[in-house]
């Protein structure tokens, strides 16, 4: 009898738990793609939902001038990391770290190396960032490292 009631609440728990992981996946899975979209309109996009684009519109979208190419990319990815500090050596410091650690862990994510355009966007967003450290007198080396 208690073997039954023990199976009887595992199962239980076991049923109820996952209905509620499914839940809250769906309700997770409605956030993230309206924190998505609404990340799409601050960036300024205003064109198809991505996940409906043609491989041809795709590839107009990550051209070298396009929205998603690696001039404005990098270009938003410097200046949220430069305007974020507000001039500040610290902040300017940590948001270039961030900005690094990112990439890091959208390569983990990706499971390799990112691809060609993710790097060329990294490696330009972190010169514009080191460029603007040194017009502001800031070493680009840390020197409390």
């Amino acid at each position: 009898r208690q073997q039954v009631v023990d199976n009887a609440n595992a199962y239980t728990f076991a049923s109820v738990n996952v209905q509620n992981q499914s839940a809250n996946s769906q309700d997770k899975f409605a956030s993230d793609y309206q924190d998505f979209q609404n990340f799409l309109k601050d960036i300024g996009y205003h064109g198809k939902p991505i996940a409906t684009l043609s491989k041809d519109e795709a590839a107009k979208l990550v051209s070298q001038d396009a929205i998603f190419g690696v001039k404005q990319t990098s270009q938003r990815i410097a200046d949220f990391v430069i305007k974020g500090s507000g001039g500040d050596e610290d902040l300017m410091r940590a948001g270039r770290e961030g900005m690094l650690q990112g990439f890091a862990d959208a390569e983990k994510a990706w499971g390799d190396t990112l691809p060609d355009i993710s790097q060329q966007t990294m490696k330009q967003a972190t010169e514009m960032i080191d460029k603007a450290m040194n017009d502001l007198g800031f070493s680009i080396l840390n020197t409390t490292a």
